[in-house]
Parts: C-alpha cells; structure tokens; sequence
C-alpha cells in the first residue's frame, strides 16, 4: 500500500476504480436508480454550496497581483486545451466514436483541479499562493464558461444545450454557490475547521455520480455500443493529450521566463482538469443514458494526471533538495 501511494495511487483512487465496476456488474435499476438520482442532486448542490463558503476572497485578490501567471494560467485552461480537444476529436473520432470523443471536448473544457494541483505545486517546491488563487479563479469561472464551451462545441456539431439544461445548472451548481458565498461569513470558519466534512461530500458526490453515470450506462446497453478496441484507443489517445500538455505547459514557463516557482503553477495548474467540477456540471447537461460514455474520457484523465503529476512533483522536490545540499555545501 505504501508504494501505491508513493507513485500516486490512493484509497480515494481505489474506491473510484470499485465503483466504476460495481456501475458495470451492479447497477442501479427502477426505483433504485431515481432514488440515486435524487440523492446525488442534492448531493451536488451540497458540494458546490460548500465549495461557496469554503471560497478565501482574500487570497484570489493576492494572487490576482501576480497577473501574468494567471493571465497564462487562464488561457492554457480555456483556450489551449480547448484547441487541443478540438484537435483531437478531429484526429480520433472516427476511432472513439460520437459520445466519447464529446466527452474528450468536454473534458478540453473544464476548469483546472483545485487540491490535486495546489498540493502538487506545494510538494514541488513552487508558489502555492499563487496556484490558490489560479485553481479558485478557475473553477469559479468555469462553473459558467465550462456549460458556454460546451454549448459553442455543440452548436458548430450541429446540436445544442436546451433551456432545462440551463435551468439545471443554474439550480443544481450556481444558486448553491452563490448562497455560500453569501453565507461565507457565517459559515466559512465553520466549514474550515471541519474539513472532513468537505472532503466526504467532495468525494462522495463523485463517488455517486461515477455510479450513477456508469449503472444508466450499463442499464441502456451504452457500453455494448463502445467496442474494446476504443476503449483501449481512448486509454491511449488520454495520455498522449496528458504528455502533449505536459510538453506545451513546460515550454511556455520557459518561453515566458517565469521564475520556478510560478513554473510550477503553470505546469500543474495548466495541465490537470477537475473531476470534482466537471462531473456535476456533465450531469446537469448530458442524458444519463449517455453520461457514462461522455465522462469516460474525464475519468481515463483524471486518473493519469494524479499519477504522472504525483511522479513528476516528487521528482522536482528531490532535485531541488539535491540543488540546496550543494548550494549550501
């Protein structure tokens, strides 16, 4: 267990694993199945109305001074990984098919990871301050120009986002928000202190939306659609988008000469992308039939960046530890 942790695999990434699989042998049916749907809304709407009153103000306006790194920061969430996702589904869709390869443009749309890439920057020695405040901004835009994104894809496919679909969004993720924004002052010590609190409903709402996705998925036949070969396909179309990203984030630190410190901001917080916001929001804009199909490419994702970037963050730190001894020898 403990060299699974070392190379980035924890229980939390287990459980993920157990669940896809118990959605896939197990699933949810009939009167199960609405009651998990209920209990997952709402399960959401606790999340991102935690995630309201969790939000420091204070430190997106410090980070806010550092403009340049999060004007880059921005643009690799929203404007070159978009591009790459459109790059992609071109090159591979044929091979994916249509459900999964929108899952691919939707997973180019989503906003960056807020533990996963604050930690990492932390572990690699670079300028956590500054990676709060690019992961907050991220994921607090993107809980309105993920949905846009993904509208302005569909459209130019040739469909579209319904009205419902915005209403769902505004009830389910933004009105919650919003209310623990408001209540902050009340609530934001509170939830501070009991952070367990936080990170079960983070981890939980997931957890019940990966099932949820996967039994509608296994129940509508979805997955006898998507043959193996494009699973396999899919697995390694993921990680050679991580690799490309990797490569593209380390040359514009280096372009832009920024200090290493905001390197490492760039690199994690412009690489990774957000399970925890991107689920929610696919559920409130995709039918369920179809979810398991279109979030399949945000999971293969999700699970190889915590991998490559718990790897690559550990090497840096033991660099720079190695850098220190001689500098101080």
């Amino acid at each position: 267990m403990h060299f699974l942790k070392r190379i980035g695999i924890d229980s939390y990434m287990i459980m993920l694993l157990v669940t896809v699989l118990l959605g896939l042998l197990l699933p949810a049916q009939g009167v199960a199945a609405d009651i998990l749907r209920g209990v997952t809304y709402w399960a959401v709407a606790l999340l991102f109305f935690l995630y309201g009153a969790k939000l420091d103000s204070a430190s997106v306006r410090a980070g806010l001074l550092n403009w340049r790194l999060q004007g880059l920061s921005f643009a690799a969430t929203y404007l070159v990984f978009p591009l790459l996702g459109l790059i992609f589904a071109a090159l591979f869709g044929g091979l994916l098919g249509p459900q999964v390869t929108m899952g691919v443009l939707f997973l180019s749309v989503l906003p960056s990871t807020i533990q996963s890439s604050i930690a990492f920057t932390s572990m690699a020695g670079g300028n956590v301050p500054a990676a709060i405040c690019s992961a907050s901004l991220s994921n607090l835009i993107g809980v309105v120009l993920t949905p846009a994104l993904v509208a302005l894809m569909l459209h130019q496919g040739g469909g579209g986002i319904s009205f419902d679909a915005v209403i769902r969004i505004g009830m389910q993720i933004l009105l919650p928000f919003i209310l623990g924004q408001l209540l902050r002052p009340l609530l934001g010590e509170f939830v501070k202190r009991h952070r367990v609190l936080t990170l079960t409903v983070d981890r939980g709402s997931i957890l019940l939306i990966v099932y949820s996705a996967f039994s509608a998925g296994t129940v509508s036949g979805l997955w006898a659609s998507i043959p193996p070969k494009s699973l396999i396909a899919l697995i390694l179309v993921m990680l050679v988008l991580l690799a490309l990203v990797f490569g593209v984030m380390a040359a514009v630190g280096k372009l832009f000469r920024l200090p290493y410190e905001d390197r490492a901001v760039m690199f994690f917080c412009g690489s990774t992308k957000s399970l925890a916001s991107g689920l929610p929001i696919a559920t409130a804009l995709f039918p369920a039939a179809t979810l398991g199909a279109t979030v399949l490419p945000v999971l293969v994702y999700h699970m190889a960046q915590l991998l490559a970037c718990a790897m690559i963050a550990q090497a840096s730190a033991r660099r720079r530890d190695r850098a220190q001894v001689v500098t101080v020898g």
